[in-house]
């Protein structure tokens, strides 16, 4: 059974969303403080981990920086009421999968955590058609070993900054709208109505272009989306 880590210090929303993805067949812990979070996703191995930022004992910044220091892969979907676009992409940059803010929908939170789950088992993300490796720029990727470079030196990405990367170049410099890459990467439904694809291609841009202000390769299209120039 697919087993979801839930940390969340607020008892009626933590027995909420456990109800409600026990209705969905998960296997749901529940731990009430960073500490206990951190631990419970290094015994416990979830398949997920719902994970909220302002924690006693240890805010989710410091939980999630620990697991990726540690270089486990779980996929993170971050709950907070912290709205801002810098809190988001320091989540992101911290290695966050996804990012919902409080209040939400449930049924968009499971249909991201049902996307999460899908691409973390190899269905519905990014594939390349046309060989392992791709080029642009003075960018190479190898879709094989899922790894980036940058004149030759490896470029860091997140597992879903990857595949955003793949389905943007799988496109051979058409534009790609934000709801195809919505549904592509991240297997959302087309009801889901996210900012997630601006943010991710901001961090693409700062990892891989020389002035992400002014990008040469992945290209703003004005109301229509974003596209690949090689």
């Amino acid at each position: 059974m697919t087993r979801v880590l839930v940390v969340e210090d607020n008892a009626d929303l933590a027995f909420g969303l456990r109800n409600n993805l026990e209705i969905e067949g998960y296997e749901v812990l529940v731990a009430a403080d960073g500490p206990a979070g951190l631990a419970a996703a290094r015994t416990a191995a979830p398949d997920l981990i719902v994970l909220d930022l302002m924690l006693p004992g240890m805010d989710g910044y410091r939980v999630l920086r620990a697991l990726r220091d540690e270089r486990r892969t779980t996929p993170v979907l971050i709950l907070t009421a912290r709205g801002e676009e810098s809190d988001k992409v320091r989540g992101f940059r911290l290695g966050a999968d996804d990012y919902v803010t409080k209040p939400f929908g449930v049924l968009e939170l499971l249909a991201r955590v049902e996307a999460l789950l899908r691409r973390a088992n190899g269905a519905g993300g990014a594939t390349d058609a046309n060989g392992d490796q791709q080029c642009f720029g003075d960018i190479a990727v190898d879709t094989a070993t899922r790894t980036v470079t940058r004149r030759g030196e490896p470029v860091c990405l997140a597992p879903l900054e990857f595949d955003l990367l793949v389905a943007l170049l799988r496109r051979g410099g058409t534009v790609a709208t934000r709801l195809e890459l919505l549904k592509e990467v991240w297997g959302y439904r087309a009801a889901v109505v996210s900012r997630t694809v601006d943010t991710h291609v901001a961090e693409l841009r700062r990892k891989l272009e020389d002035d992400p202000a002014e990008p040469q390769h992945i290209l703003t299209v004005r109301k229509a989306g974003y596209r690949l120039q090689r």
